[in-house]
């Protein structure tokens, strides 16, 4: 947990939104734009991930490519658990920052995740899954091992998941529901049979990565639709491209809707 924040009541999650940048991060490489050359550091937006204290111990969700200096900024100490959304590069390529804790914990890190995305985790990471050599280094590879998530809820360190179906363009995601709040990120259309599990929401977290549409992610205009039509008490946006100016977007957003930023806290 944050050293910033009071323990957590017995039963409750909290949520901590690692990054809230698209697969390029804030600022861009190269960019001279308003955005990525902002003061406000709530316009500085490393890629996406989650990390969630639950009653029993801390699990992330994806494993961003800044992971490591994620957790160290928010002053996390120990990750037991990783839970996928999919399998691109800005959402599983800092899972070897997941080593450290391995280590420390003597057992095996186990990783939530589709069979599509573990396929995807073993090509990138296949040194982590060969056969042990003899080493004088006790952590030179991550002890790693994986569960297989459909789409039944599942228990996760107290707390429980239920898996959501997204479409990602033509790839099929995850977005996951713990108690009244939604992560939907990396969304471009969110199937019927899906929305009746986003009703009643206290917070719905969701992908709206700029003004103009997008084939793979929900731009502003389609995001607000769906807020509209979900009513979540309010909602944050996220993975943000720098096309997004925190202030001046928020401006113009709804109430109860705002730009999301890395290190907002969130109370499941």
């Amino acid at each position: 947990m944050s050293s910033a924040d009071a323990p957590l009541s017995p039963g409750n999650v909290r949520m901590t939104l690692l990054g809230t940048g698209t697969s390029v991060g804030v600022p861009v490489v190269g960019c001279p734009c308003a955005v990525c050359t902002s003061d406000d550091p709530r316009n500085k937006r490393t890629r996406s991930g989650v990390f969630v204290e639950a009653p029993e111990g801390n699990f992330v969700i994806d494993t961003s490519p800044e992971l490591r200096i994620q957790l160290l900024r928010e002053n996390v100490e120990v990750v037991h658990a990783a839970v996928f959304t999919h399998g691109h590069a800005d959402h599983i390529y800092g899972l070897d920052d997941l080593r450290i804790f391995g280590f420390r914990l003597e057992q095996a890190i186990p990783l939530y995740c589709e069979p599509e995305v573990e396929a995807v985790i073993r090509r990138a990471f296949s040194y982590a899954f060969q056969p042990p050599v003899e080493t004088n280094h006790k952590f030179a590879t991550p002890n790693l091992r994986f569960e297989s998530v459909g789409l039944e809820p599942f228990s996760l360190l107290g707390a429980t998941l239920r898996p959501l179906r997204l479409m990602h363009g033509r790839t099929p995601v995850l977005g996951y529901r713990v108690n009244d709040v939604a992560f939907c990120t990396d969304v471009s259309h969110v199937p019927d049979e899906t929305l009746p599990y986003l009703e009643g929401l206290d917070t719905l977290v969701l992908d709206a990565l700029r003004h103009e549409p997008h084939p793979t992610h929900f731009c502003i205009e389609q995001a607000i639709a769906l807020v509209e039509r979900l009513r979540p008490r309010r909602a944050y946006f996220t993975h943000l491209s720098c096309h997004l100016d925190y202030a001046a977007t928020n401006a113009a957003l709804p109430d109860g809707v705002e730009l999301a930023y890395d290190g907002l806290r969130i109370d499941c």
